[in-house]
């Protein structure tokens, strides 16, 4: 007697009989090296955004640091600020704390902190505040935008440029 696997409607029986084709899966992702240049590229999670403040922070000697990174915020970042005195008594506070933490470079400076933020121009605070929420709430410096001559749909790149300028 021969035996059999049940099989679902319309597939391949499996046994052991000569000739026979065994159903084979294929595997749900192709590996990396196979993937698209395109494909493998989106998969990967960029988590540092490159940009450049519209007027600058001026550091005691005077020099301007305009060139910065600022990395992706994570819950612990938007967490901990919360708990500072200065954000509970002033919950306008919580932006300028809250840059201090993810902004991981600017110009020269050896370290970004609270205190930095805390005396920039208010230019830079705001173009900051806009630059945060694009790379957190939407994962790209990105815009969809539309020609007002031809109405053709295209992209713009909104981080690290200055205002003003395109």
């Amino acid at each position: 007697m021969r035996r059999t696997t049940a099989t679902a409607p319309g597939a391949a029986p499996l046994s052991a009989a000569a000739g026979e084709v065994y159903p084979q899966s294929a595997p749900a992702v192709a590996p990396p090296e196979q993937q698209p240049a395109d494909t493998a590229q989106r998969d990967q999670l960029r988590t540092e955004f490159p940009f450049e403040l519209p007027r600058g922070y001026v550091d005691e000697s005077g020099t301007v640091h305009r060139d910065g990174v600022m990395r992706l915020s994570t819950a612990r970042d938007e967490l901990v600020p919360l708990r500072d005195v200065r954000v509970q008594e002033n919950p306008a506070y919580l932006s300028v704390v809250l840059l201090g933490r993810v902004i991981t470079r600017l110009g020269t400076l050896a370290m970004v902190h609270d205190g930095i933020v805390e005396n920039m121009f208010a230019s830079d605070l705001a173009f900051l505040q806009d630059f945060y929420r694009q790379i957190n709430a939407e994962g790209h410096t990105r815009a969809a935008v539309r020609c007002p001559h031809c109405s053709e749909p295209f992209e713009v790149e909104l981080g690290g440029s200055r205002l003003g300028e395109s």
